[in-house]
């Protein structure tokens, strides 16, 4: 085991930084994933599921030795909630291809109705006074200053948020990224999570791409399952 063991442990030595490999790894299978996601393919799912467990033990310092040593609790439960809902999604866009062609996208992308915009709004609202509080009890086992908590909250609800509303094809998803990068970046690049913070960084470009491909496909696409509806009504 301990080809295994040397092998979860490297690291890449850049100056006086030591990043591990695996934080690496997991962001290119997350960035893999984006990628997907853009396209509306199934697979987008599974490349995302492999890359939040990699960042789990990446984040999770507690556990699993990291050369931060620190531990950032919501970047770490949010890989776990990301496993859950991309579990979802991967069913969900299953569910949907089996009224479409082989290698026609999986959805068809719309915007959310008021009342699930409100929903989400609400939710995230909430969640954020809660996580944060939740997170301050808990601690960051290093000394953290109360934005933190507010911050690593924010992310952690937004995240959950824009991986639900990808799953159920919602252009607001895009949105809700940029809103999460927009705090998530820069808390990344404070805690020395370099490789993360880079790439999150670039995500924000393609994120901006890729809500005027979806923009542009909910606009010019139709929807073969609301057709077969009609037909059927």
């Amino acid at each position: 085991m301990n080809w295994l063991e040397r092998l979860f442990e490297a690291q890449l030595t850049i100056g006086s930084s030591h990043i591990l490999w695996r934080e690496i790894v997991g962001n290119v299978f997350g960035f893999a994933s984006a990628i997907g996601g853009m396209r509306r393919r199934v697979w987008a799912w599974p490349a995302g599921i492999v890359g939040n467990a990699l960042l789990f033990t990446v984040f999770f310092g507690v556990a699993f030795a990291n050369p931060q040593h620190q531990t950032l609790y919501g970047q770490a439960g949010r890989q776990v909630f990301f496993i859950i809902t991309s579990v979802y999604g991967w069913w969900l866009w299953q569910q949907h291809r089996k009224n479409r062609g082989a290698d026609a996208p999986a959805i068809t992308p719309r915007w959310a109705t008021m009342r699930e915009r409100a929903g989400y709004v609400g939710v995230w609202v909430g969640g954020v006074l809660i996580g944060q509080w939740i997170f301050a009890t808990i601690g960051a086992e290093w000394p953290a200053p109360r934005w933190y908590f507010w911050c690593d909250a924010w992310i952690f609800v937004g995240s959950m948020l824009a991986t639900y509303a990808m799953a159920r094809g919602w252009n607001d998803f895009w949105l809700m990224w940029i809103a999460v990068d927009l705090v998530g970046v820069p808390l990344l690049w404070h805690s020395k999570f370099y490789p993360s913070a880079v790439l999150y960084a670039v995500y924000g470009v393609l994120v901006l791409y890729g809500f005027t491909v979806w923009l542009k496909a909910s606009r010019e696409e139709k929807d073969p399952e609301r057709q077969l509806a009609e037909v059927r009504s």
